[in-house]
Order: structure tokens, then C-alpha cells, then sequence
């Protein structure tokens, strides 16, 4: 007789069972099982449990899911066909490992449904044409490089500049709405983690989060398992007609935890030292997010990825690009400018935002990139301390003010038609006039709501620029006003 019920009852109905022969850290050999099917779910009579990696007749390797502390001679039986993890509504508001424990101390998750980690993506027949913007409340992102629900867009950069904070603000931001977001947490600091969780829980972003954390020091298997296990979370939600956002925070980490188990198996290291497959393991995890065609349902792909000294032209940094359809860069140098969100506009990109934008939206997104081009060239003539034309004046005016707008603490959120307001009341004043940016933000997220159609923004943004202009420069009056009038708006 077992100590283990669920081992007991597995071996009496028949299973294949066999011995543990050999125990390298988190991989494990055993010999018995002839016949099982790789990936299949593999429970230990101590209650551990295994998923298999490799068969070779009567032994099979392992990874270990629960720990590296397994003697040889543990009994094992096979659990299931595939690796599988609770899924449902029940898991929203939790914080999980990715075999679906909770860790948060509420008490058991109380769910019927479970689902494999390793599903197939959507075929091309089942999936529907982008269409509807994401806003993330920040505005250097929804106004530059707009996210579209069911993309898949990548977030890099190296530690400290900022990207944890967009992901948070991007996932308080979904309050209010029906969708859910899951959060994957790899190889996290304790301190990153708690304030983390803390931000969600102050934010009330946790009441529509499922947040899934894997700890790289305690388990690589898990860490490992992490994001697919979370996706399939998000799947299962997903299919079942919600709006799901997962991000992946960091795939990093994940790609460190898969490296170290293929170095345990004596996988031959590629390039970077990484496995061979590391490029599948992670398109094979990213192509599931997308938009369905019946229900129109879709599911929002973020993944992070770490870029030490900025160096996005990195093995791992590369992948992760060439198989999502844009990334978000924050950049350690915009960072210490004071630009915060530290976002670079000149390599960052959106492969299918303007699908999700009106005819407005995309032209103020053109002029934008396009007066910010002229700033970043006026900026550069004024390091010369030459006196500089008018129109480089203005340039370096109307960049300045646009920036000022741009500027947006951790706790601010605008929605896009505020946004809108705020940028083209700037570019509506021309470089020519000062502004009270702060007002001007505080005023357009409270007019915000009267805005119904292109004539109301019209209306609003003449009375925003009249309303916070606080000078009007000399030397930008036209020639044809009287000297006093002139005098009068400098005063």
C-alpha cells in the first residue's frame, strides 16, 4: 500500500508505473514505462510529479516539476496523456505557480476544467483580420505604436527603464473593461514581485489579473513550463469568449531556465549557448495569441525581453522581433533624459496599430513622428549656439511641448480620446505660442466624454489652446497687427 492516494488508485487502475534508476538535478530517469508518450504527466509516490522528455525503450528521461530532491528506487506512474493544469474563472484575482497551486494564502482554487500546456496555435481559417485598438493609457504608446487586440508586439529593454511600469499601467488600464489579463512573473526578484503585486492589488488591477509566478531558484522546470502553462490559462478563457491580455514577463528568464535544463540532457548548445530549438520554443508559444473568427474573441500577446547596455541586436532579442508584429524598445539613454516612459520612437514599431486607427488618429500619428524629426534637428543645431531661424525656434518649441505632453507618471492613465485632445491642441498652437501643459492634460481627461464626433474635437481643442495659453512669443505675431495689439499678447 501507498501513502499516496492519487498514486495508489492510478497503479490499481492499471497504469504504467516503473522506478526511478537516476537523478541529475531536475532530470530524472526511469525505467518501466515502454510505451508512454512524451510530454505525458508523470506522478511520483511522494507526490512529485514529472513530465517526459525522452524515451528510449524501457527508460525515459524526465523533468522534475516540483523540486531536484527525488531519491533513485521512488516508484512513478503515468498521471495523464499530456502535462495538464487547472484552467477557468476561478483562477481570476489568484496568484498561481504554473502547475495551478495558489500562493497567495485565500485557500484552494476551486476548478473542474483542466487543460494541456502544449495546445497547437489557431490555424489560419479559424483567425479574423486585427481591428480594435488596446489602449494602454500611455500615451507615447497608444499614440506612436498603437497595440491591437490579438497582436503579438514585444516589450524590450535593459533592467530599470521602465518596462514593468507600462505593463502594470497597461493592465490597470483594462478595468472597466470585460477583459482579463494574465501576468507570467520568470525569475523574478522577491522585492520586484511583491512590489509588483502590490501595484496590482492598489490599482484594482488584480480583480481581472491571474497572475502566474515561477521562481528560477527553486524550480527551472517550472520556469520553464511557466508561460506555456499561463497561456493555456488564458486559452481556455479565451475560447470560452472572453478578451484575454498575457504578458510574459521575461521570456529571458525563461529562455536562462530552458537553456540550463537542455545543458542537464547535454543538448548540444547552439548559438549563444542556446538549445537549437530555442526559436520554436518560443513561436510555438507566441503563435497562439490572435483573434478568432467565430466569436471574434482575441488574445493579446506581450512578451519582455531583457536587453543588456540596449543591445537589441542579441540572439534572444532578434527571435522574439522577427516573430511578433512590432515591439515597444525603452531605451536606458531616453531614460536619462527624464523622458518617462523612456520610449524609443526611432526603433520601436507597430507592423499592424494603424489597422486599429481612424482616418484622425493616423494622421496625427504621421505629424507627430514628423514634427519630432524636425525637434530632434533643431535640437542639434542649438548645441552650436548660433542663433537659430525662426522655423527652428518653433521646431524646438513644439517638440518641447510635445514631450511635455508625452511625460506621464507610473499612476496617470489617459484614455485615447484625451490623449487626442491634449496633442493636437499642442501641434494646434504651432510652436508659436507657451502652454500650460499640466492644465491642458487636467482639462482634456474632464472633456473628454463631450467628444462625439470630428467637429467636437475641433471645438474642444480651440478652447483648450485659448484657455491654456499662457504667452503669446513677439516675434511669431503677424506683421499686419497694430504694435500695441502685438504688446498686448506678449504682456
Amino acid at each position: 500500500m501507498f501513502d499516496n492516494p492519487t498514486f495508489q488508485r492510478l497503479v490499481e487502475a492499471g497504469n504504467l508505473t516503473g522506478e526511478v534508476t537516476a537523478v541529475n538535478s531536475f532530470l530524472v530517469e526511469v525505467k518501466g514505462l515502454e510505451g508512454v508518450r512524451l510530454g505525458a504527466q508523470v506522478l511520483f509516490e511522494d507526490g512529485q510529479r514529472g513530465m517526459v522528455r525522452e524515451t528510449y525503450g524501457d527508460r525515459v528521461i524526465l523533468f522534475n516539476v516540483d523540486s531536484e530532491k527525488l531519491a533513485p528506487g521512488t516508484l512513478a506512474v503515468v498521471e495523464n496523456d499530456v502535462l495538464s493544469v487547472p484552467v477557468g474563472k476561478n483562477l481570476v484575482g489568484r496568484v498561481v505557480n504554473p502547475m495551478g497551486i495558489p500562493l497567495d494564502g485565500k485557500g484552494p482554487i476551486r476548478t473542474t476544467a483542466t487543460s494541456g500546456i502544449f495546445n497547437p496555435a489557431p490555424g489560419i481559417m479559424a483567425r479574423s483580420m486585427l481591428n480594435q485598438q488596446l489602449e494602454s493609457g500611455v500615451t507615447a504608446v497608444d499614440m506612436f505604436f498603437p497595440v491591437v487586440l490579438g497582436q503579438r508586439i514585444a516589450v524590450l529593454g535593459d533592467s530599470k527603464s521602465g518596462k514593468s511600469t507600462f505593463l502594470s499601467q497597461l493592465s490597470a488600464n483594462q478595468a472597466g473593461t470585460d477583459r482579463i489579463v494574465v501576468y507570467v512573473l520568470i525569475g523574478k526578484r522577491k522585492v520586484d514581485i511583491e512590489q509588483l503585486l502590490a501595484g496590482l492589488r492598489e490599482s484594482g488591477a488584480m480583480d481581472h489579473t491571474i497572475v502566474v509566478l515561477a521562481d528560477i531558484f527553486d524550480s527551472l522546470t517550472q520556469s520553464y513550463l511557466a508561460p506555456y502553462a499561463a497561456c493555456s490559462m488564458a486559452e481556455y478563457l479565451w475560447y470560452g469568449g472572453q478578451d484575454v491580455v498575457i504578458i510574459y514577463d521575461d521570456l529571458s528568464s525563461h529562455a536562462e531556465a530552458y537553456r540550463q535544463l537542455s545543458l542537464l540532457q547535454e543538448v548540444d548548445p547552439g548559438r549563444d549557448s542556446y538549445p537549437g530549438d530555442m526559436f520554436y520554443a518560443h513561436s510555438s508559444l507566441l503563435e497562439r495569441a490572435g483573434k478568432l473568427l467565430d466569436g471574434g474573441k482575441t488574445l493579446t500577446s506581450l512578451p519582455v525581453v531583457l536587453t543588456p547596455s540596449d543591445d537589441i541586436t542579441a540572439y534572444l532579442s532578434t527571435n522574439i522581433m522577427s516573430i511578433t508584429d512590432g515591439q515597444i524598445i525603452f531605451d536606458l539613454s531616453v531614460f536619462r533624459q527624464g523622458n518617462r516612459p523612456a520610449v524609443n520612437a526611432g526603433l520601436s514599431v507597430s507592423r499592424v496599430g494603424g489597422q486599429a486607427q481612424t482616418v484622425r488618429q493616423k494622421r496625427l500619428s504621421g505629424t507627430l513622428f514628423k514634427m519630432l524629426a524636425q525637434y530632434k534637428q533643431a535640437e542639434e543645431f542649438s548645441h552650436f549656439g548660433s542663433s537659430l531661424s525662426k522655423e527652428s525656434r518653433i521646431d524646438l518649441q513644439l517638440g518641447k511641448q510635445i514631450y511635455a505632453v508625452l511625460q506621464q507618471p507610473p499612476e496617470k492613465r489617459y484614455n485615447l480620446v484625451a490623449q487626442q485632445l491634449m496633442l493636437e491642441t499642442v501641434i494646434l498652437g504651432g510652436g508659436e505660442i507657451e502652454i500650460d501643459i499640466d492644465g491642458l492634460k487636467e482639462d482634456a481627461t474632464k472633456l473628454a466624454s463631450q467628444v462625439k464626433d470630428e467637429k467636437d474635437f475641433d471645438r474642444l481643442e480651440a478652447d483648450l489652446l485659448k484657455k491654456h495659453t499662457v504667452k503669446v512669443k513677439a516675434e511669431a505675431a503677424p506683421a499686419d497687427k497694430p504694435a500695441e495689439e502685438t504688446a498686448d499678447a506678449t504682456r
